[in-house]
């Protein structure tokens, strides 16, 4: 079987197993499928963008307990990992596509990113992973969601692995590898408002650094210096 490929990105290139990837004749999924039904009304923008930016959407490999070997889910009966193949001159994943393609599907879906990007006077296939993923909240309320990246790295250093007991688990284990590099599942919700709490406080630091460089008035040297002694005990806190 010839596997489905984005660009040089594969299922097999991902790391996953021959079972779990699709085959090149089914692998192909028309733009327009999705622009068809979507759960809003599509933006002028969105559609410019699936239009313009995206060249291609591939089915590349889809997780199911049959060929994964973990324990069903109610809540996670399978996972898509989809190739977005980005147009030339588009360097920066589209996430009103991202959106606009996950939240059609109930079970998650792990989106490979492919673009081609200039690198040491010459150019090279790069890939980042993408998910679309609920921010807590409170219990009740309609769920708000956001998309989170992966940094771009080339096609073929892009891996992930097949971890947890699962599906929920193997989940929150692809959005774990996504967002925060790490294939731990665990405590995944408070594990990103804690990473990027730390990336506030660091940039938090930096500016009031340069602040208090910068204050000429004692008094407010004084005040930035209280604020950045406070961020910088808090960072410390949590690293």
């Amino acid at each position: 079987m010839t596997m489905a490929a984005c660009g040089s990105v594969a299922a097999e290139t991902l790391g996953f197993e021959a079972s779990q990837a699709i085959p090149t004749a089914k692998g192909t999924l028309p733009k327009g499928l999705f622009a068809a039904k979507p759960t809003a009304p599509l933006s002028a923008k969105t559609k410019q963008h699936l239009v313009h930016s995206i060249v291609s959407v591939t089915m590349l490999a889809l997780l199911r307990p049959a060929n994964t070997g973990l324990e069903a889910s109610a809540r996670m009966p399978e996972i898509l990992v989809l190739g977005l193949r980005l147009a030339d001159g588009v360097q920066e994943t589209t996430d009103d596509v991202i959106e606009l393609i996950a939240s059609q599907r109930a079970s998650g879906i792990l989106f490979a990113v492919v673009r081609t990007a200039e690198h040491e006077g010459t150019t090279r296939e790069e890939c980042q992973f993408a998910v679309r993923r609920a921010i807590p909240g409170r219990a009740g309320h309609t769920p708000t969601f956001r998309v989170f990246h992966s940094a771009w790295e080339p096609a073929g250093e892009m891996f992930l692995d097949v971890n947890g007991a699962t599906m929920d688990e193997l989940w929150a284990s692809l959005c774990s590898q996504t967002i925060l590099g790490s294939t731990d599942f665990a405590d995944l919700d408070a594990r990103i408002t804690r990473a990027e709490r730390i990336r506030a406080l660091e940039a938090a630091v930096a500016k009031l650094t340069a602040d208090h460089k910068r204050a000429k008035n004692p008094a407010q040297r004084n005040e930035v210096y209280a604020k950045l002694h406070k961020a910088k005990n808090e960072l410390a806190a949590l690293q």
